[in-house]
């Protein structure tokens, strides 16, 4: 079993072990709710547009369709974790073939290069660095990676990118999963809705996962401290911006930094105790996306 670096603070100087025994505790039923929970907004996204085929329809359905797509690729991470459900083996087959694979990703190549961010983040060495060191950028800059997500254009770079890199051995699992939701919206007699599936990864999802790592780690106090305080961000946020930016509590993200087994439904609780006990006074913690954008540009 692979298990992620812990980060090196003293998480535990602060937390009484019964409190570390209850949030590292999993649940194969929370775990399949979770799931279930994605799929089922994903199939009211869809069936809004299939019952009533309008733009007024259809945008927003872009918008909840990109946000689970994130959400899915959240859940992939979490199941590398090994933090979703509580056996080791319902993580790989759901992370596998129902988190990871309808979005074009594939699990263990993810990890691998995830395990080495955990390892390493608050160095040069971080190979997500360039998701995030650039930041802040002009307004300029920003409205052009924004257009190149809205577009398709960074969707189609990263999938040529993953064919190119990891071919057959890393596409066959994408490849045959994308094509049965191709064949269960045939059967319903609507498989232009595939269409809908497609165009939301490449644009919606591209953006709100380019937010997303933005969101972690730029602009934050001190980029190449090893302390997550500083080179991580939690944000908190309203409901309306778990539907847009933070699906699976992944806004949570210092917490998951400091105790990377805690499942991602327990990550609020670990939130809340750390705070009460002043282990959070110098830390990154903002409060609505808003702010955060607002960190990234500069005039």
């Amino acid at each position: 079993m692979v298990v992620a670096a812990v980060a090196p603070v003293r998480v535990t100087s602060v937390l009484e072990s019964e409190e570390m025994k209850a949030l590292l505790r999993r649940s194969d039923l929370r775990g399949a709710w979770t799931v279930l929970s994605n799929w089922t907004l994903i199939g009211v996204a869809l069936a809004l547009v299939a019952v009533w085929p309008h733009p007024a329809t259809v945008i927003p359905a872009l918008v909840l369709l990109g946000n689970r797509q994130l959400g899915l690729a959240v859940l992939m991470h979490d199941c590398g974790h090994r933090a979703l459900f509580r056996r080791e083996r319902l993580n790989l087959v759901v992370g596998r073939w129902l988190c990871a694979a309808p979005v074009f990703a594939d699990l263990d190549r993810y990890f691998a290069k995830h395990q080495k961010h955990h390892r390493d983040a608050g160095s040069h060495e971080d190979p997500d660095l360039a998701s995030y060191e650039p930041y802040a950028v002009s307004r300029q800059s920003f409205r052009r990676k924004v257009l190149r997500d809205l577009t398709g254009r960074t969707g189609v770079k990263q999938l040529a990118q993953t064919a190119r890199t990891g071919g057959l051995p890393v596409l066959w699992r994408p490849l045959l999963v994308n094509a049965a939701l191709f064949a269960i919206v045939a059967l319903l007699g609507k498989p232009w809705l595939y269409v809908l599936w497609l165009v939301a990864w490449l644009t919606t999802n591209m953006l709100f996962a380019r937010l997303r790592l933005a969101a972690e780690h730029a602009v934050v106090p001190d980029l190449f401290d090893p302390d997550p305080r500083s080179h991580t961000r939690t944000t908190l946020a309203r409901w309306w911006e778990r539907l847009l930016f933070a699906p699976n509590k992944v806004n949570y993200h210092l917490e998951h930094h400091l105790l990377p087994s805690v499942p991602p439904y327990r990550l609020p609780e670990l939130h809340r105790l750390l705070r009460a006990r002043g282990f959070y006074d110098r830390a990154e913690i903002v409060v609505g996306y808003p702010k955060v954008l607002g960190k990234l540009t500069v005039a």
